[in-house]
């Protein structure tokens, strides 16, 4: 195992050796483009969407970490509604109870299934969570203090997408979406601290295993932010490379005609990669170009499917299951965005 870890270590770096020589070559070239303004304004937007982003998802993953030591498979089965209406009901209104970022909601919702969640229920938290929720309702009215309408009909479309993919879930998914690594199956195995310490008679031994279960909540906790937030760092690199290279009046000359502007806001959404607290802020600057059902399709299907939240979405669930989920949610926010703006 260990042999086999070093060869992949060395077959990484052994090309990366080989290209060495070159940059050293390229130094003067390199050293002047990544000083120029377009690569500083690049490395602002990567550094804010990272800072942005990070705090949620340690929160996140350490809200997962206290799941797994505190909260048993029997006790999640026990909360959860045997009927599935109640189950995607409660799972649609969690997030009041747990206000979390979209970044910090899949690494929950993975802890979640792996003790016995189903999969309609964790997918409607996942949808709903990061939208219907009181930080994000309060962020919402003071970007559109004029414009209430924005802000029901944002909590109201994010709630009923969210239902209507979880009782999709609920009736056409038969298998387990998780990604099934070897770590998942024995992780308890991997790390014995997560059970609770046995009342013992000596107070030595007792502290002993107290501090053995924080010190395995900490490594827990460390592994899972380091495996998240590769795929953050990858997706707001990409997401800075497009805002910093392709400029914003182009793409709004992309979003001229009735669907055009729906087209152009949510994939608008998904590039940005915003966070759920701060995206209407950045919607409320187009409040004077486009409707309500462009500026709603902006602010639902952002925090539900993105660039970074995609690449974390592919590491937690199966690639069809994450293509055929992706279709749903564009294509209820396209529809439920489109008849708001027709009837209000």
């Amino acid at each position: 195992m260990k042999m086999a870890a070093n060869l992949k270590l060395l077959s990484f770096l052994v090309p990366c050796a080989f290209l060495v020589p070159v940059l050293i070559t390229m130094a003067p070239d390199l050293k002047e483009a990544w000083n120029s303004e377009a690569l500083q304004n690049m490395k602002t937007v990567f550094i804010g969407i990272f800072l942005e982003a990070a705090p949620f998802l340690l929160m996140g993953v350490l809200l997962s970490s206290l799941m797994q030591w505190f909260v048993s498979e029997e006790m999640v089965r026990r909360l959860t509604p045997k009927n599935p209406i109640g189950g995607v009901l409660v799972a649609g209104l969690l997030g009041i109870i747990f206000p979390i970022c979209e970044c910090g909601m899949i690494p929950v919702v993975r802890r979640l299934m792996h003790k016995g969640m189903p999969a309609y229920v964790a997918v409607t938290f996942i949808l709903s969570g990061p939208v219907v929720n009181p930080i994000v309702f309060t962020a919402t009215l003071l970007a559109f203090p004029s414009h209430p309408e924005i802000t029901i009909a944002r909590m109201g479309l994010a709630f009923a997408v969210a239902a209507s993919i979880g009782m999709l879930v609920y009736v056409f998914v038969r298998r387990n979406p998780l990604r099934m690594p070897k770590v998942a199956a024995t992780e308890v195995k991997t790390h014995p601290g997560f059970k609770m310490a046995q009342p013992h008679v000596h107070a030595n031994a007792h502290d002993h295993n107290h501090v053995k279960n924080w010190r395995s909540f900490f490594i827990h906790a460390g592994d899972e932010f380091v495996d998240m937030s590769k795929y953050l760092v990858i997706g707001a690199l990409i997401t800075a490379c497009i805002q910093t290279f392709i400029s914003r009046s182009d793409l709004i000359s992309l979003g001229n005609g009735p669907v055009a502007s729906y087209v152009f806001m949510m994939g608008f959404a998904y590039v940005l990669s915003l966070c759920s607290t701060s995206d209407a802020f950045v919607a409320s600057a187009f409040s004077h170009t486009f409707a309500l059902g462009p500026l709603v399709s902006f602010l639902v299907l952002g925090p539900m499917l993105d660039f970074k939240s995609t690449l974390m979405l592919l590491s937690t669930f199966r690639t069809r299951f994450v293509i055929g989920l992706s279709l749903a949610i564009i294509t209820l926010v396209f529809a439920g965005s489109w008849l708001i703006n027709l009837l209000v």
